[in-house]
């Protein structure tokens, strides 16, 4: 009993005197000064492919160097650079053992703007059979990395047209995949089709603080920094300035790095990043995620909308996903005495777990969350031109900030390792 005691005091000193040292790095002046600079009407909306995002990733990137952050990677600088690519149709023609296949069943995902393939290429024979899901099993045959030829079960003909939007944006590989319409494997088989290529620029913003004796264990902060852009003017207002969304998760996540960095005593390696093009598909995560492996990273912090009290008022937030794992009991326990609290999500119907830049790395079976306070069944500013610093409580924002510091410390120290995420118990 008197050794439990002594440990209980250890801790509770440590999470005390931590607190004390938090408070000159993550306050409300800080806060402040990040999002009205990344939700300024200077930043027009932080809208992906706009010359506007750009301005936003070197704000963040000037950021990450004056605190001190090294380049991932041994990258040249902090701005984590890739591309999609889009294919529009110019024409198709394909055969099944001689059998003329209307083009209207065939969608060829590629980034090539010419391509011939028959029974020789190499191509592997996959299926989308009937009771799928059809979208879903379309996307992972696209993440493959591989050379496909998928048959979908002609059950899907409605549907089939739909997989065109999945051809719209994708990474730059030297990989395709061909969807058709068809429940057979054929003997011999021709196809031959052309499309126009053009590429579009991105870049995540990411930075490290390399870990003392754990340096291969990763635990990841992100947000994302990109937005809407500019709308329709009302009332004489055009601009999405996505002070909430996710001005405030990239505010977070700056400081968070300000903060580790000045404490100086991770034993586990940290990465931080603002992700691009969440709004348009969650682009600068998928990317993110192909560059890391998954089983090394111990734990994901990725914060959105923080910026608003959450339904059960001040000092408290929620964590999407919470069952799947027990990151959330964790975090909780040591922010023990604070009186800040840890929910789960109370908005289940609205599959946030899926719908933020978490999900890509949670499916690889990372104890990847989202933290939030956002109140996703009547948030009034959600997507709107009303989206802006004034509508934030910049006071409670910097405690869901320092919160999120102090809950992470044993998972950070590698004391403590969250339970990884199953994939089958995931949609």
């Amino acid at each position: 009993m008197k050794k439990l005691l002594v440990t209980a005091f250890l801790v509770s000193n440590t999470l005390f005197l931590l607190a004390q040292n938090i408070d000159p790095i993550i306050n409300v002046k800080e806060v402040e000064r990040i999002e009205k600079t990344l939700a300024s009407d200077d930043m027009r909306g932080r809208k992906t492919f706009s010359p506007d995002i750009d301005r936003a990733a070197n704000f963040i990137a000037a950021e990450f160097k004056s605190i001190g952050l090294q380049t991932w990677n041994n990258n040249e600088n902090y701005r984590q650079e890739f591309a999609l690519v889009r294919s529009t149709f110019i024409s198709i023609s394909a055969t099944f053992d001689g059998i003329h296949i209307d083009p209207k069943n065939i969608i060829v995902v590629t980034c090539r703007p010419e391509l011939k393939i028959n029974q020789d290429s190499g191509y592997q024979f996959v299926a989308v059979k009937a009771g799928a899901n059809l979208r879903r099993a379309a996307s992972e045959y696209i993440k493959s990395g591989k050379n496909l030829l998928v048959l979908v079960d002609e059950n899907y003909a409605s549907d089939f047209p739909r997989l065109i939007s999945l051809k719209r944006s994708i990474f730059k590989t030297g990989k395709n995949v061909v969807f058709i319409l068809n429940n057979t494997i054929p003997k011999k088989f021709f196809i031959e089709c052309r499309h126009e290529i053009s590429e579009q620029k991105l870049a995540n913003v990411t930075g490290v603080i390399p870990g003392k004796t754990k340096k291969d264990e990763y635990v990841v902060f992100s947000g994302h920094y990109d937005h809407l852009g500019v709308g329709k003017p009302v009332d004489g207002d055009s601009i999405f300035n996505g002070a909430n969304d996710d001005a405030a998760g990239t505010t977070a996540v700056i400081m968070l790095a300000k903060y580790f960095q000045k404490l100086g005593n991770n034993e586990r390696t940290i990465l931080f990043a603002a992700f691009t093009a969440e709004e348009i598909g969650g682009f600068g995560s998928q990317y993110f995620s192909r560059q890391v492996d998954a089983e090394k990273v111990m734990a994901m912090f990725n914060i959105e909308m923080i910026g608003t009290e959450s339904k059960w008022g001040k000092n408290s937030a929620y964590i999407t996903g919470y069952e799947k794992t027990d990151m959330g009991q964790i975090l909780q326990k040591n922010l023990e005495g604070t009186g800040f609290v840890f929910y789960p999500d109370p908005y289940p119907e609205q599959n946030l777990f899926y719908r933020s830049d978490n999900a890509t790395l949670a499916r690889l079976g990372v104890p990847a969350h989202t933290i939030s306070t956002s109140k996703m069944d009547s948030e009034p500013n959600y997507h709107k031109l009303s989206d802006q610093i004034e509508t934030l409580d910049t006071d409670n924002m910097a405690m869901i900030i320092k919160s999120i510091a102090l809950s992470s410390q044993t998972i950070i120290s590698g004391k403590e390792t969250p339970a990884r995420v199953n994939p089958e118990n995931l949609k």
